[in-house]
């Protein structure tokens, strides 16, 4: 089963040992990431179709160790995704593929996909969120690596296939009944939220906002509580970075 993630869409050559020697400052950036992250980190090696590097966060890990997860590869999502959603995720793959090779070359690495499923995890079905990117390619444009974050999901169930681009706001969304991507507008954040983000970007508090604009600490608390809605996040600093990377402030 696992060989099917790695389809015809990617086929990565040229690869070069050199290639792979500068690959290990990727991996220290990931072990540096994961010292500071509360996410998981994958390196995904499209070339040697496994992964590069693994971090060592066990929630996401299902009970094995980072080495073991990389010696089993996507096998770990063969044994460890129910059955029912192990056809989502490889049509997730296909479909992701597709859409990124209809892009110029020079974008490519632009590109971010986001989707949720399952893992069981001591027992309990755990829906986690991937989030994926480009880390390197290959001399024809192919993705030779990618950067993957695990967190929990924002959602209730499985899919939410989103794509996204750096400096754009507008994203796409996989829309699974009608078996295509949909465009979807830019979200639009009111005023006061965008002045309750770029003060939080200034490292102001909850307290020092409210005093700063004149309004009750409670209604600063509602900004936010709807700013995160709106962006599906979880953190104010996951808020800033996702605000200033689609250019919503």
């Amino acid at each position: 089963m696992s060989y099917r993630f790695f389809n015809s869409n990617n086929k990565v050559s040229g690869i070069t040992p050199e290639d792979y020697a500068r690959a290990k400052y990727y991996i220290r950036t990931a072990e540096a990431l994961s010292q500071i992250a509360y996410e998981s980190i994958y390196i995904i090696d499209y070339c040697a179709q496994n992964f590069l590097y693994v971090s060592p966060n066990p929630l996401f890990l299902c009970g094995f160790s980072p080495e073991e997860v990389m010696a089993l590869g996507y096998n770990f999502y063969t044994t460890r995704v129910p059955d029912d959603e192990l056809d989502l995720l490889l049509k997730i793959n296909a479909i992701g593929f597709r859409f990124f090779n209809n892009h110029p070359i020079e974008e490519r690495p632009l590109f971010s996909i986001s989707y949720d499923f399952h893992i069981i995890n001591n027992g309990e079905d755990v829906l986690v969120n991937h989030k994926l990117t480009p880390l390197a390619m290959d001399p024809y444009g192919h993705m030779w690596l990618a950067i993957c974050f695990v967190s929990l999901s924002n959602h209730d169930k499985a899919g939410n296939i989103e794509v996204r681009k750096l400096g754009q706001s507008e994203y796409w969304r996989f829309d699974l009944d009608l078996d295509r991507w949909i465009n979807v507008p830019s979200v639009r954040l009111t005023d006061g939220e965008k002045e309750v983000l770029r003060l939080s970007a200034r490292g102001l508090t909850v307290d020092e906002i409210a005093e700063r604009v004149h309004r009750a600490k409670d209604s600063i608390k509602s900004r936010r509580r709807s700013i995160f809605d709106k962006l599906g996040v979880k953190s104010i600093s996951e808020a800033i970075a996702f605000a200033t990377n689609y250019k919503l402030i």
